[in-house]
């Protein structure tokens, strides 16, 4: 299993949690989602330390990186300092800036650790939210936090050094960015 990603500031005590665009879900039931690459129902929790991830509209396309142990000099310069990076293209800034993001809070109970992807747990169950948490401005969350986020006009030529080097990372909906091709 992979290492976790360095803590934020603010980041709270762990805890479970599910982040949608929908603030009315009352049972989360277990289903085999679009990516999955298994044909086993389930309910996908994260924790509080990769939270951050999420703190998107869910199909905005973004690229994450951070350094480990194992990251070269060299490479830890792709932060510029930062601890964590966040990046999105341009022309998604007008959607996270309008976006209506809740985090629902899950009982533990019932989930284990997903052991392919740090910081992901799986429940076979239906799963009843303990709490719901407006995240309210998603860019102050990142600048409360000190997670760097960059915009870019388009994330491959960032996602493809940042997945050829020694930094740890975490892309997401990347098939909604713009084409490779228009990267200039």
């Amino acid at each position: 299993m992979r290492l976790p990603a360095p803590p934020y500031t603010d980041e709270g005590p762990h805890a479970l949690w599910h982040v949608s665009e929908d603030d009315a879900i009352e049972l989360f039931a277990p289903h085999v989602s679009a990516t999955a690459t298994t044909v086993e129902p389930r309910v996908w929790a994260i924790d509080t330390r990769h939270l951050p991830l999420y703190w998107f509209p869910r199909d905005c396309p973004r690229a994450t990186f951070w350094a480990d142990a194992g990251t070269g000099a060299e490479d830890a310069r792709l932060l510029h300092g930062a601890l964590r990076v966040h990046a999105i293209e341009g022309a998604w800034l007008e959607r996270v800036r309008g976006a209506h993001v809740v985090a629902y809070r899950l009982p533990e109970t019932s989930f284990r650790p997903y052991p392919e992807a740090g910081g992901y747990w799986v429940s076979n169950g239906a799963v009843e939210p303990l709490e719901l948490v407006e995240l309210g401005d998603l860019l102050q969350l990142h600048a409360t936090a000190q997670i760097e986020l960059r915009i870019v006009p388009n994330l491959w030529p960032l996602w493809n050094t940042v997945t050829a080097s020694t930094l740890e990372y975490s892309g997401m909906r990347l098939r909604n960015a713009a084409p490779a091709e228009l990267a200039g």
